[in-house]
């Protein structure tokens, strides 16, 4: 089967290649996969944070043997980090040197800042570096979590995304010669624009239902037996609908569930829970609701889901 995207016929081929590189997608997932890498165009998933959405970024560098090039947005986040910068310490060390050798007077002012500002002192960030013309596989830009970025931030990238160009005045316009593959991620901490939105495919990443954390489960941490798999699974769903300020992800179903085993639980107990919660829930708040409604609870609903 080829690892070319254009040679992917269906949704179901594409979701037999994913779970070949160990990511075991939903239909709605896969077909938004699909749609994105067959239309080329950049695809948002927004959701809860842990539900494996910036993981879709990594798989596909795997499968499609580009490489995975990350902007990993935050709070003030501008272009010079996000597009280039020059290289300031190397400028000066080629001026120093230019002016002890006697080069800078032979050259002339002009020429020694065209030296300056080439290509060799221009340091690409993840934007320039996903569109530079490049040989082999095209790349994938992963934009993380870019509603943390600024209004002003994703205009600019609406731009580069709009065009996959950038123009660096003191050396042109670099443009892809094909456009890489976009991934965008938002947890939703702010609605991203409207703009944004139109540009791109969109999909809301759930978390996995009952069967396919089961089969997350058997795939990341097969030294758990499919019992204490199955029994941790229930117990993180019935967990999850508690209106907890930060819900389980997978990562956390997947660390809990090998701390269980590590503690030599063959099945779920109240006691292994209370002993391992920190293993699933990271904030104190979360531990206390879940400790006040009553592990006991969990552990039960847990049992008849299972038994």
């Amino acid at each position: 089967m080829s690892s070319n995207p254009a040679s992917v016929a269906s949704v179901d081929e594409l979701t037999e290649q994913l779970s070949a590189h160990d990511y075991l997608a939903d239909e709605g997932l896969a077909t938004a996969i699909f749609l994105a890498l067959s239309l080329e165009r950049p695809l948002l998933l927004e959701g809860e944070a842990g539900v494996g959405k910036t993981e879709v970024a990594k798989v596909l560098a795997r499968w499609l043997g580009g490489d995975l090039i990350r902007l990993q947005c935050y709070e003030g986040i501008d272009v010079h980090q996000a597009v280039y910068e020059w290289d300031y310490t190397r400028q000066l060390l080629h001026l120093r040197t230019a002016e002890a050798t006697g080069a800078a007077t032979a050259t002339g002012a002009d020429d020694l800042e065209g030296e300056l500002y080439s290509e060799r002192f221009l340091i690409r960030r993840p934007l320039l570096e996903a569109i530079a013309p490049r040989e082999g596989e095209r790349p994938v830009l992963l934009i993380d979590e870019v509603d943390r970025a600024d209004d002003e931030f994703e205009a600019f990238l609406l731009e580069v995304l709009s065009e996959y160009a950038i123009t660096v005045p003191e050396l042109g316009r670099f443009t892809a010669d094909q456009p890489p593959v976009v991934i965008i991620t938002s947890n939703r901490t702010r609605d991203v624009h409207d703009a944004l939105k139109r540009r791109a495919l969109y999909h809301w990443v759930e978390h996995p239902d009952f069967d396919r954390e089961v089969a997350i489960l058997a795939l990341k941490a097969p030294n758990v037996s499919s019992t204490l798999a199955r029994q941790v699974a229930a117990a993180t769903a019935e967990i999850r609908s508690y209106g907890l300020y930060k819900p389980p992800g997978v990562a956390e179903t997947i660390d809990w569930a090998q701390a269980l085993q590590l503690v030599g639980a063959d099945d779920i107990t109240v006691e292994g829970a209370d002993s391992t919660l920190g293993a699933l829930l990271k904030y104190r708040e979360d531990q206390q609701r879940v400790r006040g409604v009553g592990l006991d609870e969990v552990v039960a609903k847990a049992l008849k889901i299972t038994g």
